[in-house]
């Protein structure tokens, strides 16, 4: 099936191809070019000089782990009974039942990354998916990497049990001891198969098991920061132990900005309409965006949802153009950059062939960022979701 006479945004190396055409086949992008295609069926969609994108990407969420409408029953975002919880695993807490997967999908959000909550030190993993299914396994990206918060949040859920950690020194400590026992943990294990008649196998832990994969650089570390001094101390402890680190939210990233972008860290910003909320945001600005675009950091855009509703990620993104940051960078803010950050790019994130066939029409004149504006036809794994052309 071809979509046709579309103004194209690929999102890679194409750029914007003016007069353009896709072919979706067996649920990935088979075809692409400019001009007509050769042959056209009556199967076949007329753009009538729409745009054209990939399916927008919500780089930071907790979709189905949160659930709409209900509270501690549809709540399993955070495990607050232990501080250090890497073996939790956001993709056995979601329900792909929750009716915001079907308001992110009409709003062309066609994948996000779900998480834990950032209560604990070390919270869990991250997992990748499409926004339309009903078996989460069927769903599955990537497991993008490990969910770390430093700041207010683990001292105020700890503070209120009593136990630990109630100080930021703490909660470093805690990611600290649990990441140098992994390592210990996997010397270990290394020594055992290189030499099994000498050596016994540690005793298995899950936790330690759980960040073996970041140790590797094979998963990246996620951390969770809005002040400028946490958003350094990420990048204290990525340095201590050579990870692959992202920085979520990054409040006060416009304060560091040339710092950050030194040390090559991208930054997932949002939630950017919201209130300052708790004393650590009280430096947010709506051009944090573009101060750290305009550095060279790499950025995404998310809705922290259910902080800001999901279908609210492309007006997440226009809030960001307002606050400075150029149109085309918001875009791809929310189609390739959170695909790369996320590590999902061989599959989603631009318009390329042999990616999934993840599309989203919008009508001439319509901005596809714009709170007015909804897309008339989105495909996922080239499954028409909504089609109105």
């Amino acid at each position: 099936m071809k979509i046709y006479n579309a103004r194209i945004y690929t999102m890679d190396a194409d750029g914007v191809i003016e007069n353009g055409w896709i072919e979706l086949s067996d649920g990935k992008i088979a075809a692409l070019g400019s001009g007509k295609p050769d042959s056209v069926s009556a199967d076949d969609i007329d753009a009538q000089g729409g745009t054209l994108l990939p399916g927008f990407i919500d780089a930071h969420t907790h979709l189905g782990i949160i659930e709409d409408g209900l509270d501690f029953e549809g709540d399993d975002c955070n495990e607050t009974t232990d501080p250090f919880t890497p073996q939790m695993r956001a993709i056995d807490g979601i329900n792909p039942f929750d009716r915001c997967f079907e308001e992110a999908r009409m709003r062309g959000v066609t994948a996000a990354a779900v998480c834990p909550g950032s209560a604990n030190a070390c919270g869990g993993e991250i997992c990748v998916i499409k926004t339309a299914g009903r078996r989460v396994d069927d769903m599955l990206i990537v497991n993008a990497g490990m969910k770390f918060a430093l700041g207010e949040n683990p001292k105020r859920v700890y503070n209120d049990k009593d136990d630990t950690p109630v100080t930021r020194m703490a909660t470093v400590a805690l990611i600290r001891e649990g990441l140098y026992k992994a390592r210990r943990y996997a010397h270990d294990m290394d020594s055992y198969y290189s030499d099994n008649e000498n050596c016994d196998p540690p005793e298995y832990d899950a936790k330690f098991e759980a960040l073996l994969p970041l140790l590797d650089r094979k998963q990246r570390a996620f951390f969770h920061c809005h002040r400028a001094d946490d958003i350094c101390t990420a990048m204290r402890i990525a340095k201590e132990f050579s990870l692959d680190t992202v920085i979520i939210h990054g409040t006060e990233g416009y304060k560091i900005a040339d710092i950050i972008a030194e040390e090559g860290l991208p930054v997932i910003c949002g939630p950017l309409m919201c209130d300052r909320c708790k004393p650590e945001m009280r430096g947010q600005e709506l051009n944090n965006a573009a101060v750290l675009a305009e550095n060279g950091v790499k950025i995404a855009i998310c809705t922290d949802h259910t902080v800001i509703p999901i279908q609210y990620l492309p007006l997440s993104a226009q809030a960001a153009v307002k606050g400075g940051l150029d149109e085309m960078t918001a875009l791809r803010a929310l189609t390739i950059a959170p695909a790369e950050i996320l590590g999902a790019e061989e599959s989603v994130g631009s318009l390329a062939v042999g990616k999934d066939a993840d599309v989203q029409l919008y009508r001439s004149g319509d901005d596809p960022l714009g709170l007015m504006s909804e897309p008339v036809l989105v495909a996922i794994n080239g499954q028409f979701i909504r089609r109105e052309v």
